[in-house]
């Protein structure tokens, strides 16, 4: 079969998708990534993998309806051109006009994933209410055309049903992405305890509680490692670089920017932090689990599944600078718990997030054999 593989967000397709894509090539499938970022970038990166790269231009943050409106017709030609005759599609704009623009171009097997509700639909803003309802109106017509619709936590699952948005019948819970552990392995901890946070500089991720947090146990802890690594973001609630700024001078954070490969950065940590509002299943606390590293995150949708509080880790609430700071610095004046909740993270990431499992599942959902 012609597989494609259509997200927003081009280095997405490549770091958590690829796993996948390359398993449909080992099959024998035709495979094309189609991401928003340029071909010149990118294209040579997934021919190295047996891959297709192709650009759809997508304004993934962005509400102007003349650039949505492009993006929609470009969609239309691109199907026309290449007719696939399997669609996996992620992300919120993509999965909707890509059901769409499927079902006009008589593509049958569609098969979005909702990986992760943003801050529209758990927000209490009118705008956000308002957005909210439109947005349940696109896609409930949308995912109307799917074969099946997957999901990585059951809270998302429940929103969408429980809205009446898709039947019940029709979606199925995978483990996140899953995580490489070939690639992600138990390396040995540092002699310091050291913090890390991985994610792009949104509010929504907790990346103020994260760098708040490091401000106040640093005043106590004056030699302890902070580390922070990802890229600024178009998001509206994205940090700003001035915001940042304060925290480095201060020297409250290590800020190592973007990186293609987060392991060395994980390899200097001991524990592992993302205070997020909400997500579909966290790939970089997988990839902290997979590398042998305990984990604090919040018992929000997404991030609660990967953690047993007390395992692996420590679940905190959502946006509670306080309690976060308690659980570092337990680690702190218990360093000796890290290894053992870091090898249990270890075997959990084995047993229920191994990649390998997680693209079975996603295969046997697709009828791809």
């Amino acid at each position: 079969m012609k597989i494609m593989v259509l997200s927003c967000h081009t280095s997405s397709l490549f770091w958590f998708r690829m796993d996948m894509m390359v398993e449909f090539v080992n099959l024998g499938h035709q495979v094309i990534a189609v991401g928003q970022e340029t071909e010149t970038v990118w294209k040579q990166k997934f021919a190295e993998c047996g891959i297709d790269y192709q650009q759809l231009p997508v304004d993934r943050n962005g509400m102007n309806p003349l650039r949505d409106l492009k993006s929609i017709a470009e969609l239309d030609r691109f199907m026309k051109r290449e007719k696939p005759d399997c669609l996996f599609i992620y992300q919120m704009k993509t999965v909707i006009y890509g059901c769409i623009m499927a079902k006009k171009n008589k593509i049958e097997n569609v098969y979005p994933l909702i990986a992760g509700l943003g801050s529209i639909f758990r927000g209490v803003s009118l705008k956000s209410k308002i957005l909210r309802q439109i947005l349940m109106i696109e896609y409930k017509i949308a995912l109307k055309n799917s074969k099946s619709i997957m999901f990585q936590n059951q809270d998302d699952l429940f929103v969408f049903v429980n809205r009446n948005i898709i039947k019940k019948d029709k979606a199925f819970i995978i483990n996140g992405s899953g995580v490489n552990i070939k690639k992600f392995t138990v390396t040995p901890l540092p002699k310091q305890v050291t913090f890390l946070m991985i994610t792009r500089l949104i509010k929504d991720k907790g990346i103020i509680e994260y760098l708040e947090a490091c401000k106040s146990i640093k005043k106590k802890y004056s030699n302890l490692r902070c580390l922070l690594v990802g890229p600024y973001d178009t998001n509206p609630s994205a940090l700003k670089p001035m915001e940042l700024d304060e925290y480095i001078k201060d020297g409250v954070i290590e800020y190592f920017g973007e990186q293609e490969d987060v392991r060395p950065f994980l390899h200097q940590s001991s524990v592992f932090i993302l205070p997020s509002y909400h997500e579909g299943t966290p790939k970089t606390v997988l990839e902290a689990m997979a590398s042998g590293r305990a984990v604090i995150t919040t018992n929000a949708p997404g991030c609660k599944e990967t953690v047993v509080d007390g395992v692996n880790g420590f679940l905190v609430p959502v946006k509670n600078v306080e309690i976060i700071i308690e659980k570092m610095r337990y680690f702190i004046t218990n360093p000796d718990v890290i290894k053992q909740m870091g090898l249990a993270g270890r075997k959990i990431a084995e047993e229920k997030y191994d990649v390998k499992k997680v693209n079975a599942a996603i295969m046997q959902i697709m009828g791809i054999y």
